[in-house]
């Protein structure tokens, strides 16, 4: 598979910056690019849409729809659940804004933002930070290279935060 342009099956290595509200909102660091694998859904589709067909040294900007990243805010996406079911946390750890990691009763687990503290409830909100945001992002492609046979089956990149993953799945 050639890697000279953007496709699926490619690892793709790219600045960003993203922007919300025309304000900063995240950015690679200059030496620490993005690496994602192309089609393997690990980016908003609208970005990925965007990104097709690029070659490395591309710069773009892109305007993301809610719908083309994280999808609209869900205001049935909040729920109020008990402090017993919180488990080990200490009322003093708690805190508005935080983000906790919630697992259902499949074992699924979830990421919530604690929006409000009650006395018995917590108040927490599984919508994406970014849901229903119109996000701003410019980019530019480093490098592309064809991915490995792992990284294919896998579904992302390795060498990155993954293969931390990879050592406790077995994967």
């Amino acid at each position: 598979m050639s890697s000279e342009i953007i496709a699926d099956g490619v690892v793709v290595s790219l600045a960003y910056q993203l922007e919300v509200d025309g304000e900063i909102v995240a950015q690679t660091e200059p030496g620490d690019p993005m690496e994602y694998l192309h089609g393997a859904e690990n980016i908003v589709p609208g970005l990925e849409a965007a990104l097709t067909g690029k070659r490395k040294g591309d710069k773009m900007s892109v305007t993301l729809s809610p719908d083309q990243a994280y999808g609209e805010y869900d205001p049935d996406d909040i729920d109020e659940v008990p402090l017993a079911d919180i488990g080990d946390m200490e009322m003093g750890e708690l805190e508005v804004g935080m983000v906790l990691e919630v697992e259902d009763d499949e074992g699924d687990v979830y990421l919530a933002f604690v929006r409000e503290i009650g006395d018995e409830t917590l108040l927490l909100d599984f919508n994406p930070p970014l849901a229903g945001k119109t996000l701003t992002y410019h980019v530019e492609v480093l490098d592309l290279r064809p991915a490995t046979e792992i990284e294919l089956e896998h579904g992302h990149v390795h060498g990155t935060l993954w293969d931390e993953d990879e050592e406790d799945d077995g994967e």
